[in-house]
């Protein structure tokens, strides 16, 4: 064992432990649960303290032994190799400073160890020009635009996946239907376009709500008055970070309100809330189109999976969007924490982001293996229940709908009350009445113009 001391005490740490005492009391105090800081975090930071380090050493604060010591730590721990050195809990106090504390301590230990003599610090050099203030959060928005490729990628994935559907279910006509009442007739390839334009919006979100991740506070350390950087440092640690990752960042152009606001996560956070909240309303009409088979809706036949019932034999339940619904409202309550963890922020700091990052990451995680499964395990192999759509329309009153231009509503509805009372159709008694000659009638009733659609109507123009 070794003995390491702190402004609390001293305290003893496992002699070939890469973590010190900081790490070691962030255990210790925040037993919340057994996860740990998220490793693209960790990763982030590791950046962040490498490109710092090379900041420092152009502006002639760090002597070229030390950058050269800390760069090739870094350039090593970066690979994820040594992650269980880095045990500091997700859900901490301190507002990320055991996190920094611990990235400073493992790149010190390391660099040390492969020097084979005590050469760097990890706060007088590692963490020189710097503060959790300002690491910390940048590290948080590398991690969430690092996650974020993924996430669009199976949201493209997912909208072209509509927009297949939308052409292949184009002419399966259907019963449309409005607070879960009948409705005028429709298609099912308008439905699943409607999904497609649905899912491209949640896209232009999430990447418009990305943009200001893009601007971090580096630079700024303690409250983004940039106290202990150097100006040379302040201008190149950025271009160094940027090189390193290959991400798009910029300097905030005001440090202190970058530092103490985390609207950018509020809004970032809602983009994948307003995301989950579309994925389980699609995920609630799929169920709804595929119910029964026999009492049900019956109109989609969604993919067997798996079996549905310990007890009814044969049973198949819809487990794929019944998945994606759980992950939106997990989302949805990772928003809450959010939003009430932004709006705690106090003066010159937000002590919460912690949990934010936590938060959110799960939440890009997740949405991502979400999609993914309902693009392949469901949506991709859905298929229509023609027959059962079209003998839903043909038996629909609210077909009628298409008369009230030539009979009025009045009359209309009393058609439709009758042919509900009698069992019949609108079609037959019209023909029995003799209201509209045969021609009219095979016109209003065809499959064009009972969903409205107009010869210049394609959903190849509307992709």
């Amino acid at each position: 064992m070794r003995i390491e001391e702190d402004c609390i005490g001293k305290l003893k740490i496992e002699d070939n432990a890469l973590y010190g005492i900081h790490s070691k009391r962030a255990a210790e105090n925040f037993p919340i649960s057994k996860e740990r800081v998220h490793p693209l975090i960790i990763e982030s930071l590791i950046q962040i303290k490498k490109a710092a380090a090379q900041a420092n050493y152009e502006a002639g604060t760090l002597t070229e032994v030390k950058f050269a010591a800390i760069s090739d730590a870094c350039a090593e721990l970066v690979q994820g190799h040594y992650e269980n050195a880095f045990i500091v809990p997700a859900i901490q106090g301190g507002a990320g400073t055991s996190s920094n504390m611990s990235v400073n301590e493992v790149i010190a230990h390391f660099a040390n160890r492969k020097a084979k003599r005590n050469i760097v610090h990890p706060n007088d050099d590692v963490n020189q020009s710097q503060s959790t203030n300002d690491t910390f959060p940048t590290a948080g928005k590398m991690a969430m635009l690092k996650s974020l490729p993924e996430l669009t990628g199976a949201l493209r994935t997912l909208i072209q996946t509509m927009l297949k559907k939308a052409f292949e279910f184009n002419t399966v006509i259907k019963v449309a239907r409005t607070q879960l009442q009948d409705a005028v007739p429709t298609t099912l390839g308008r439905s699943f376009h409607a999904y497609h334009s649905l899912f491209k919006r949640d896209l232009r979100r999430l990447e418009y709500a990305a943009e200001s991740l893009k601007e971090v506070n580096l630079g700024g350390t303690a409250i983004g008055t940039g106290i202990n950087a150097s100006d040379i440092y302040q201008q190149e640690v950025i271009p160094f970070l940027k090189h390193e990752t290959d991400l798009d960042l910029s300097l905030a152009s005001d440090l202190i309100d970058a530092t103490q606001n985390c609207d950018v996560f509020v809004e970032f956070s809602g983009a994948l809330k307003s995301l989950a909240v579309d994925l389980s309303k699609v995920s609630n009409d799929l169920r709804l189109l595929a119910s029964g088979p026999q009492a049900g809706f019956n109109e989609l036949r969604l993919p067997r999976k798996q079996a549905g019932s310990s007890i009814m034999p044969g049973k198949v339940n819809p487990v794929i969007p019944e998945v994606v619904n759980q992950v939106a409202f997990e989302v949805v309550g990772n928003d809450v924490t959010v939003t009430m963890a932004a709006e705690a922020g106090q003066l010159e700091l937000n002590a919460f982001e912690p949990i934010m990052f936590k938060r959110i990451l799960e939440s890009e995680e997740h949405l991502t293996q979400a999609i993914k499964t309902l693009c392949t395990n469901c949506i991709s192999e859905i298929k229509a229940n023609e027959d059962k759509c079209a003998a839903d329309v043909e038996k629909s009153v609210v077909t009628a709908t298409i008369l009230t231009p030539y009979l009025g509503y009045e009359k209309t509805t009393s058609l439709v009350k009758r042919a509900i009372a009698e069992n019949t159709s609108v079609k037959k008694l019209l023909k029995q009445e003799g209201l509209l000659d045969n021609s009219k009638i095979n016109e209003l009733f065809s499959k064009e113009s009972l969903i409205h659609q107009h010869s210049s109507e394609k959903i190849g123009n509307l992709a």
